[in-house]
């Protein structure tokens, strides 16, 4: 992944002269100052203190800028949003990007606090530890920030304020307005969100929207994203003996939950891994126009099996871009009794099974949610929400508690949209490079609330690396990718559209 990311680094100091090379690193230092800082604040997004005292930072920080903001309370936690002055002449731009972070485990990371961010530079096939003081005028774009939210989703929102400062160092004229709403919650499904813009819609009201969130295209080109999958979730629990039991004594007599729900599970998919739930895939149909689109993105599908240290992909697409096109249903966690050294010979009370349902536009997560319990029914399971009672258990041989998660929904928009083509424009002419325009991403960003209350396109400009293990131990940003973000809010924030 490294190896991949190099020439990519050099193209943007190569396309950019000596001086703004200078400027560029000076930026560059100071966004790595200024990421630390925001990051030594815990983000949790379960956590309330946590995302207050990041607003109160973000407030300080947009406003020395020149912005004015706004805290907006929601019926969750309050989103943080700013603009810089309005003029009505103008196209207006907003931003979208995300402030909480996921929970940390510190004995996994390979540092002693996932919120103090430590620089790494590459040794062999790991990192070793670097002195920030190592950090002179010649910025190694190699090196990288190790902690929590460096790339997922702090770093693009220090991008961009340090964008906005060499900007007006340079004392470019924006040809837009530019809004910025920052989300508290996206960790957690951002379930106030759909309220929250439709109470605000008129605050919110801009020509396009743009989300800087996740990693561009593992080529390490230039990428646009026009939509991203939704997703939504379920959690089964089927039940044996009401307390584990003696497996010796009740063996062959004792159900066995986990028998039960390995059954259950194993009847949703073929051996390919297609869903076989009647209709999970109604109303997709992919045009010879868009798989070439499809095919255009330059995936190496052989690198992906080598990195994945898979042999043969499942067969929902007929390559990785057509796979994500379809809705995924996921088995995403699966428990029952002990295992390991605490393994104990006995028949389980219950087994579980997480499931997680990534959804397309042509599909909506609450019908593919009763198509799952409609083909679990269909098993002859009695199907509650709630822990059965005595009274549940003696009258039916399978029961099987279901619990759902919210819906949130997919979007994609048009690959022939204006405001897409004015972005894989500017992003081409500014890096010399073929930008990867990709028709929708696997993962999930709250978005559809925007598009559907506002009216207006959407695209994802992701700015960090495709190896920055968000959501995991030792998340990372790399340094070279900073220079890059800063690049791309100065070229798209300087460039008029058309």
């Amino acid at each position: 992944m490294k190896k991949l990311l190099f020439p990519f680094i050099f193209l943007v100091i190569s396309t950019i002269s000596a001086q703004e090379a200078m400027q560029l690193k000076s930026s560059v230092r100071h966004t790595i100052d200024e990421l630390r800082d925001f990051v030594s604040i815990p983000n949790d997004a379960l956590e309330h203190a946590d995302i207050n005292r990041n607003i109160t930072w973000l407030t300080n920080k947009f406003n020395e800028r020149g912005f004015n903001s706004s805290v907006l309370p929601t019926e969750g936690e309050s989103l943080f949003f700013a603009a810089l002055p309005m003029e009505d002449s103008k196209p207006t731009i907003l931003f979208y990007m995300h402030f909480d972070g996921q929970s940390v485990d510190p004995s996994k990371w390979n540092q002693p606090n996932p919120y103090d961010v430590v620089l790494k530079a590459p040794e062999g096939d790991g990192w070793k530890t670097v002195s920030f003081d190592e950090l002179k005028d010649d910025i190694n774009y190699d090196w990288r920030l190790f902690g929590r939210s460096t790339s997922d989703d702090k770093g693009p929102i220090v991008m961009f304020l340090n964008a906005i400062d060499l900007l007006k160092k340079e004392n470019k004229t924006l040809p837009y307005n530019i809004k910025v709403i920052l989300d508290s919650e996206e960790e957690k499904s951002s379930a106030p969100l759909a309220k929250a813009v439709k109470e605000y819609r008129e605050l919110l009201k801009a020509d396009f929207l743009i989300i800087n969130d996740g990693p561009v295209h593992n080529s390490g080109k230039p990428t646009v994203i026009y939509g991203c999958r939704g997703i939504t979730t379920l959690s089964l629990t089927t039940y044996g003996p009401e307390k584990p039991q003696h497996s010796g004594h009740y063996g062959n007599y004792a159900p066995n939950p986990g028998f039960q729900l390995s059954q259950v599970l194993a009847n949703m998919k073929d051996t390919k891994g297609k869903v076989i739930i009647d209709g999970f895939y109604n109303g997709i149909v992919l045009d010879e126009a868009t798989k070439v689109i499809l095919k255009s993105v330059p995936d190496d599908e052989t690198e992906i099996k080598n990195n994945l240290q898979i042999k043969t992909a499942e067969k929902v697409g007929s390559n990785y871009q057509e796979s994500l096109q379809y809705p995924s249903l996921n088995l995403r966690g699966l428990g029952s009794g002990w295992i390991g050294d605490k393994a104990r010979t006995i028949v389980p009370e219950s087994a579980t099974a997480e499931i997680d349902i990534r959804l397309v536009p042509e599909s909506d997560g609450t019908r593919l949610k009763n198509l799952v319990k409609k083909h679990i029914e269909n098993q002859g399971f009695y199907i509650t929400d709630k822990v059965p009672t005595k009274e549940e258990r003696l009258a039916h041989d399978k029961i099987m508690t279901i619990t759902e998660g919210t819906v949130t929904n997919a979007f994609r928009t048009d690959l022939n949209n204006p405001y897409g083509q004015f972005l894989v424009e500017t992003l081409k002419q500014a890096f010399k490079e073929d930008v990867v325009q990709i028709r929708i991403m696997g993962g999930t960003v709250p978005i559809a609330p925007f598009i559907n209350e506002l009216k207006i396109p959407a695209f994802i400009v992701p700015l960090v690396n495709p190896d920055n293990n968000q959501h995991s131990p030792n998340e990372n940003l790399k340094i070279g990718q900073i220079a890059y973000g800063i690049e791309v809010f100065y070229t798209i924030l300087s460039t008029p559209k058309l």
